[in-house]
């Protein structure tokens, strides 16, 4: 079986040294999905852009989010009901929280329905982007295992995540025995 990998940053993309990035060049098969504008994030135009980087992949497609792009991820499965074999969404962000809802234009609200394939959402105790308990209700409404990693922050660079071991092994257990 051939995996197709996609990597779905957050806002701002990822930095060289996050672990997406450090992912991304250490294999082949995963690929980034390009954003026309990081800083600006417009809804519509970012799961546009997800729905073709998949739709021109072959093979079984993994999706691997981070952030702002856990919520592309929900937002294109409520919408296009395409097949894909799995997600690893890590530090999805609360799109409706008051501090941040400003910065993603029709993000709001997150779906909150099943996303129609395997997936896992990681999440931290300490994430300045999302509460524990929202994330539970991401997980929980989107049909996700949960993995509470304890004190993680946002699980960039900055809290200390370089290659991300435990991330890769969640990747692999999610690709290889499924959820």
């Amino acid at each position: 079986m051939t995996i197709t990998v996609l990597m779905v940053p957050g806002y701002r993309n990822s930095d060289p040294q996050h672990w997406q990035s450090l992912w991304e060049r250490s294999n082949p098969e995963y690929r980034r999905v390009m954003q026309r504008d990081w800083d600006n994030p417009v809804r519509d135009e970012w799961i546009e852009m997800l729905d073709k980087a998949v739709t021109n992949s072959s093979g079984e497609i993994v999706l691997v989010a981070h952030s702002l792009g856990c919520a592309t991820v929900a937002h294109w499965a409520s919408q296009y009901k395409r097949r894909i074999l799995a997600a690893l969404l890590v530090a999805p962000t609360d799109v409706s929280h008051p501090d941040f809802e400003h910065l993603w234009v029709g993000y709001q609200p997150m779906p909150l329905c099943p996303l129609g394939f395997r997936s896992i959402v990681v999440a931290s105790s300490n994430d300045p982007y999302i509460s524990l308990e929202r994330a539970q209700l991401f997980a929980s409404s989107w049909g996700s295992q949960l993995v509470n990693i304890g004190v993680g922050g946002h699980i960039t660079t900055a809290n200390g995540f370089g290659e991300w071991q435990q991330g890769k092994e969640l990747l692999r257990q999610l690709i290889q025995y499924g959820v």
